[in-house]
């Protein structure tokens, strides 16, 4: 309820004059202790109002005598990442440092070095620690030159294979199963590898297409954000007209030296990956003929063999075992629709059969859809029991319980 405003003026009282309130006699002290006060307060409605201006200010400062800098520190010029097939334009400005060194000659002569720390973006890696990125590829001995002197994988003279070397390494925890996501078809789209690359965790494990432009660009941005990666081979569909697998395409009945040439052409436009997979390939994987001279040549350069979507008892699989060629299938093609709620009940099933079995792949390819759906699952799979592991892990585990 709102009350009427009322005059009293003339019903009250009248009251006797209070007396007059003398001023405090003002002194230097006085009026400097006013002036900072003052100022206190000021500073301290200023950074309510637009944030604590020294948030991007120095953290610490560093006076350098000159020479104290490492003699041998490295270099890399613009023509040397030019020569080393660094693709410049795919980094933008949020691949910039979050940390700089900014310097200036101080009253006495001194470098001062302002070292300012700014907090990355948020991203679907939130809460995850930074993954530690994988060597560059190749690696000293694990390569030798093959067409157009590109370098093909082989394994080192100490038995060392690729398949072990570019493996992202893993340890696995008791009692907890794991569970494997390949997302393939990485490498024509570059804002759905960057995605990939940059926002999914460094566990799950990324299969580049070998037409890709700029595909050891990638491979090695992949891998320093520690991710692993696959190539993946073209090999015959049942319908080639509906779908194109390029000019490189391992076929069912080709001679098997064709397929070998190709074989080694396509294994020689990147490096660094630990194996291979298909891309298609129904009609090539009920070929025995066919596949068997393909998985040899990938055991004898220490590859391993992840296929998807081909069935898990083909001719190609029974040759891969025979050649024992380190391999597996996955489990679930986990968007075979590509709808979320199709794709969430595909990486449940999953967790459901790593459950059963100890551990689970899935593949899928790099839609939109997809990468949001697993990123999400990815986040707290782990609080649920299981433990997200990369491909070459979870082969390897089935391996050792042959």
């Amino acid at each position: 309820m709102i009350r009427p405003r009322v005059n009293m003026r003339g019903f009250a009282p009248k009251q006797p004059p209070k007396p007059a309130r003398r001023l405090p006699k003002l002194t230097h002290r006085s009026v400097a202790l006013a002036f900072v006060g003052v100022l206190a307060v000021g500073a301290l409605v200023s950074v309510q109002v637009f944030g604590d201006p020294g948030a991007a200010g120095p953290r610490r400062i560093l006076s350098l005598q000159p020479g104290s800098a490492e003699a041998n520190a490295p270099r890399v010029s613009f023509s040397d990442a030019a020569e080393e097939g660094a693709d410049m334009q795919m980094f933008g400005i949020d691949d910039l440092p979050q940390t700089g060194e900014y310097g200036e000659i101080d009253s006495n002569g001194e470098l001062r070095v302002a070292v300012v720390e700014s907090q990355p973006s948020p991203s679907a890696n939130a809460g995850r620690p930074q993954a530690a990125p994988l060597p560059r590829a190749p690696l000293a001995g694990l390569f030798e030159n093959g067409p157009s002197g590109r370098p093909l994988p082989i394994i080192a003279s100490n038995g060392r294979t690729p398949a072990q070397a570019y493996a992202r390494p893993f340890t696995a925890q008791q009692g907890r199963p794991k569970v494997a996501i390949i997302i393939g078809g990485l490498g024509f789209n570059a804002a759905a590898t960057t995605q990939a690359i940059d926002e999914l965790p460094a566990e799950i494990t990324l299969s580049f297409v070998p037409y890709s432009q700029n595909l050891q660009s990638w491979i090695d941005r992949a891998r320093a954000r520690g991710h692993e990666v696959m190539l993946e081979l073209p090999m015959e569909p049942f319908d080639p007209d509906a779908d194109d697998t390029g000019p490189q395409t391992l076929l069912a009945t080709a001679p098997a030296q064709q397929n070998i040439t190709r074989l080694e052409q396509l294994l020689s436009l990147g490096t660094g990956y630990f194996g291979v997979t298909n891309y298609q390939g129904a009609r090539f994987a009920t070929s025995g003929q066919a596949s068997a001279p393909v998985v040899q040549a990938l055991r004898r350069r220490g590859l391993s063999f992840i296929s998807s979507g081909i069935g898990q008892r083909t001719a190609l699989s029974v040759e891969a075992q025979r050649a024992q060629l380190p391999n597996t299938a996955a489990d679930r093609i986990i968007d075979a629709r590509r709808e979320a709620d199709a794709i969430d009940d595909q990486l449940l099933n999953l967790e459901a059969l790593a459950l059963q079995n100890q551990s689970a792949i899935g593949a899928g390819f790099a839609y939109p859809v997809t990468m949001e759906q697993v990123g999400r699952w990815a986040r707290d799979v782990e609080s649920r029991g299981y433990q997200l592991a990369p491909a070459s892990a979870v082969l390897s585990a089935r391996a050792a319980r042959r």
